[in-house]
């Protein structure tokens, strides 16, 4: 579902990807609420006003995923789904670099080998195309510092979607209400269609993410990890067999590095996993396992 994204984004062209944004959070928050009532998970709420730490952190990621979804929809609407899913793609190496550098975690050698290949790949594009991929790198840094900011509000899939809904719902409805009176609105002049899928863009959000959590919560974390692929790899066809984007040789070149590094990535999380299902099997700690090895 979340690679499908682009065409759902790219019927919505003639509105821009402010308007769109807009409506997408401003329609989340009613989804949230009605997803709320019908799993009944209200008990949250209340601890969490008690806590200015984890509301400022809230705020953060509300505004960081705020910046991701802008970017991506300005990509469709650009025709740059391709770099839209490069960001995706270097999303898992970012990651482990952001775990190195704010958090002083130890990589194995195949995350090292992995994370500098992707800088490898995009140092090639750069080079090739005389400038830096910013639309993959900020989409891909907007939605890794999200990661690490969601990671430290200890909120589950719905309760956090909820809590983001509603921090940006107040700002989204504001900016509505001046497009309006404006007259630069595209809610009700562009056809029953065009408001229909914008009023829906709130379950089309929530929709993949609650879908995410249940699976989270039955599947090992190596099968996650490798299904989590889907998304960027479905953009990528999208962008090529159906947006018909360009695709040069350098562009090719950069794209085969991330799968490259991804591959090693993919492989190295596979092999600890096993490790540690042996581990678990003779009695021993993952680490004792590693370290026997």
């Amino acid at each position: 579902m979340w690679g499908l994204l682009p065409l759902y984004w790219d019927r919505l062209e003639s509105a821009g990807a402010a308007e769109v944004i807009a409506h997408r959070m401003v329609w989340s928050l009613p989804t949230a609420l009605v997803l709320l009532a019908f799993a009944g998970e209200w008990s949250w709420i209340r601890p969490l006003l008690r806590q200015p730490r984890r509301l400022a952190l809230l705020a953060a990621s509300a505004v960081l995923i705020a910046v991701n979804w802008y970017l991506f929809i300005w990509a469709v609407g650009q025709d740059r789904v391709l770099e839209a899913s490069l960001g995706y793609f270097i999303n898992p190496l970012l990651t482990i670099a952001f775990g190195v550098l704010l958090l002083r975690e130890r990589l194995r050698r195949a995350q090292w080998a992995a994370v500098g290949i992707g800088v490898l790949a995009v140092l090639v594009m750069t080079l090739a195309y005389g400038q830096v991929p910013w639309v993959s790198l900020a989409i891909s840094v907007s939605f890794g510092l999200y990661g690490l900011v969601k990671k430290q509000t200890g909120l589950d899939g719905l309760a956090g979607f909820s809590a983001d809904s509603a921090l940006q719902f107040l700002p989204a409805l504001a900016f509505l209400v001046v497009l309006t009176a404006r007259g630069d609105s595209t809610f009700t002049g562009e056809g029953a269609g065009h408001t229909a899928l914008l009023v829906c863009s709130g379950l089309a959000t929530a929709l993949p993410l609650i879908f995410f959590g249940a699976a989270a919560l039955r599947l090992p974390l190596a099968t996650l990890g490798l299904m989590q692929y889907l998304t960027p790899v479905t953009m990528f066809l999208l962008g090529l067999l159906v947006f018909h984007e360009e695709m040069p040789p350098e562009r090719w070149a950069g794209f085969l590095l991330v799968w490259l590094a991804l591959t090693v990535l993919t492989w190295d999380l596979l092999r600890q996993a096993r490790r540690g299902r042996r581990a678990a099997a003779a009695g021993r700690t993952p680490a004792e396992t590693t370290h026997a090895g």
